[in-house]
């Protein structure tokens, strides 16, 4: 659950409030403290509504505002960024009869927190999001729950007005889950299976879902490119390592290769029983997890490009090319390369 703050600014507001918080014990709940009955359960403020809104506005994921649609336009208006960034706001009337998703519909999740707030109420979610009174492809959260991510959000607006006014899209996908829409597609989407259908005239845009990059430029200006989590970088290295030679490494590999960096799950390695500060401090650095296995584990993938010197000093034949397809549970993509003075790298794909 999103870190969410309830304003309510009436007597009735308390109770509905209330009423959420009894079903989402995280929220928190303002009120003013005229309204005050004591309750510990609530954060009865004296600053103006205004001020705190927009201290809210900036310090929370979302807001429900128990209050009027207009006054919660006017009170946040002055602190609006853009879509990617701003929070979700609903608005809930009085009465409680409508749940209003008011900003941050799709990326913010005000639509689906709308609808979850609506159902705990007995209320009538209100929505209107294009791609969801349509009950169409929502083009910027395809995959999101999949951990998918945009690489290129400036076509996302102009591909989603093609999506809602139906016009011809293509979708093209090599890489990533396969479930990220229910069967079946809307009637104005095709699948095509080769990348380069989607210069074709009858489309207007591309939907592309691969971990490769895409270098024509008429592909990647026509379309919004999804990088699903699909690749997972197996790297043999010392205890003493640096960051700079690992990400030196992995980008190189990646740059050679045409893969996207942005498709990375994780990394993977042997367990070394100490800690190996530069992994550690790549890992940080980009958010991506490591996964490390035992040499016994490592020793039992085939692959095609054991190593004698490996196994003596490692006790297994690969670390790199073993520990990516454990990993992965997938097929080898490319297969170990090496960088001095002591560092290898493999790259698998994992199969969905």
């Amino acid at each position: 659950m999103p870190k969410t703050a309830i304003v309510s600014i009436t007597k009735h507001g308390i109770e509905i409030a209330r009423r959420i918080k009894r079903s989402i014990p995280d929220v928190e709940i303002y009120v003013p403290s005229k309204h005050s009955d004591g309750g510990a359960d609530i954060n009865w403020f004296s600053d103006q509504s205004t001020q705190l809104v927009a201290t809210l506005f900036k310090t929370y994921d979302a807001l429900i505002c128990v209050f009027s649609l207009g006054a919660v336009i006017r009170m946040v208006a002055p602190h609006l960024v853009d879509k990617k960034s701003d929070p979700a706001v609903i608005v809930i009337d009085d009465g409680a009869k409508h749940v209003i998703s008011t900003l941050s519909g799709h990326l913010g999740g005000a639509n689906q927190l709308a609808r979850l707030v609506a159902s705990l109420l007995g209320a009538q979610p209100v929505i209107t999001t294009a791609a969801d009174v349509n009950e169409t492809i929502a083009v910027d959260l395809v995959g999101r729950e999949l951990g998918w991510t945009i690489e290129n959000f400036e076509n996302v607006t102009k591909t989603s007005a093609f999506m809602v006014n139906e016009e011809k899209i293509a979708v093209y996908q090599d890489a990533g889950e396969r479930n990220w829409w229910h069967a079946p597609l809307p009637r104005n989407v095709a699948v095509v299976d080769d990348i380069e259908q989607i210069k074709s005239p009858e489309f207007k845009a591309g939907l592309v879902i691969s971990d490769r990059t895409i270098s024509d430029p008429e592909i990647a200006s026509k379309s919004v490119i999804y990088r699903p989590k699909s690749l997972v970088v197996g790297i043999g290295l010392h205890w003493d390592t640096g960051k700079d030679v690992i990400e030196f490494g992995i980008k190189t590999v990646f740059n050679e290769r045409g893969l996207s960096f942005k498709s990375i799950r994780n990394i993977s390695s042997i367990n070394r029983e100490a800690r190996v500060k530069g992994l550690e401090e790549f890992s940080q650095q980009y958010n991506i997890p490591v996964e490390i296995y035992s040499k016994d584990e490592l020793a039992s993938v085939s692959v095609p490009n054991p190593s004698a010197t490996v196994q003596r000093f490692e006790g297994t034949p690969s670390v790199s090319e073993a520990s990516s397809l454990l990993s992965s549970k997938g097929e080898l993509v490319m297969p170990k390369q090496k960088f001095p003075p002591n560092l290898t790298v493999a790259v698998s794909r994992v199969i969905t």
